[in-house]
């Protein structure tokens, strides 16, 4: 039995890929992810907070830059798109984890579950945009669709910079203590760090206009939604002043 072709792979794991988002939407909508205030018994041994965020992380870094430099499509826009990735990326792997508070641990198994998805994620937007779609030069840059994109992006990396920067000072450091956060998007929304994270990506789709980009938007909002409706029923739950007019993730709405 002959294997199927590189680029007809690609498109099978994309189909598939997007088709679990739904499952896993569902699943959380359900049950969170077992860390943070949701931690429960049963998913490993726990991993230091600092540790677990850089394992999780650094798939996207490493596959991404490894599929620019083995990959055939080096034009400008492509360099633009691996400079944006990683801004979003280098962060969280290692400027976020350093400057966290929390002396917590996170399960072994959500750690290596999130490392997979990520090595995932990270072959379909890198392989993709590097290789299997043509290039598009540099006019694209100029174009409607990356400039929207782009903007998109940058307003949603200052949400969840300006957001966790909120979070990390509710802590003193090595505490674990919750308190509400105030400031900011926090006015409106239980979850502006989700949000700032959903609107990245969205705008990653739209300037990239892949479809592994939209189904990245996808897979985040099936991952945040959840958890941002979690955690506002929980801030309820805990905190009986708790801001009433506050929503979970989208303001007015949601």
């Amino acid at each position: 039995m002959a294997w199927p072709d590189e680029t007809t792979f690609y498109y099978s794991l994309l189909a598939a890929w997007a088709a679990a988002a739904g499952v896993f939407f569902a699943v959380l909508l359900r049950t969170p992810a077992p860390y943070g205030r949701f931690s429960r018994p049963g998913w490993g041994r726990g991993v230091p907070n600092r540790v677990a965020w850089a394992v999780m992380e650094s798939p996207a870094v490493v596959v991404v830059a490894f599929l620019f430099v083995v990959g055939r499509n080096k034009s400008p826009e492509c360099v633009a798109f691996l400079a944006l990735w990683m801004s979003h990326y280098v962060y969280r792997t290692i400027v976020y984890p350093l400057r966290m508070r929390s002396a917590g641990k996170m399960p072994s198994l959500t750690v290596l579950s999130a490392a997979a998805f990520q090595v995932v994620n990270a072959y379909l937007q890198g392989r993709g945009l590097f290789t299997i779609l043509p290039s598009r030069g540099w006019q694209w840059l100029t174009g409607g669709r990356f400039v929207l994109g782009a903007c998109m992006f940058v307003a949603g990396l200052a949400v969840v910079l300006h957001s966790d920067s909120v979070l990390r000072s509710l802590r003193r450091p090595g505490e674990g203590a919750y308190r509400i956060p105030h400031g900011g998007l926090f006015r409106w929304v239980s979850c502006p760090n989700y949000l700032g994270e959903m609107i990245e990506w969205a705008g990653w789709a739209v300037l990239t206009w892949s479809p592994a980009g939209l189904a990245f938007a996808v897979w985040t909002a099936a991952n945040l939604v959840p958890r941002a409706l979690a955690n506002h029923r929980w801030y309820r739950r805990q905190f009986p002043d708790y801001p009433p007019r506050r929503k979970a993730v989208l303001p007015w709405i949601l």
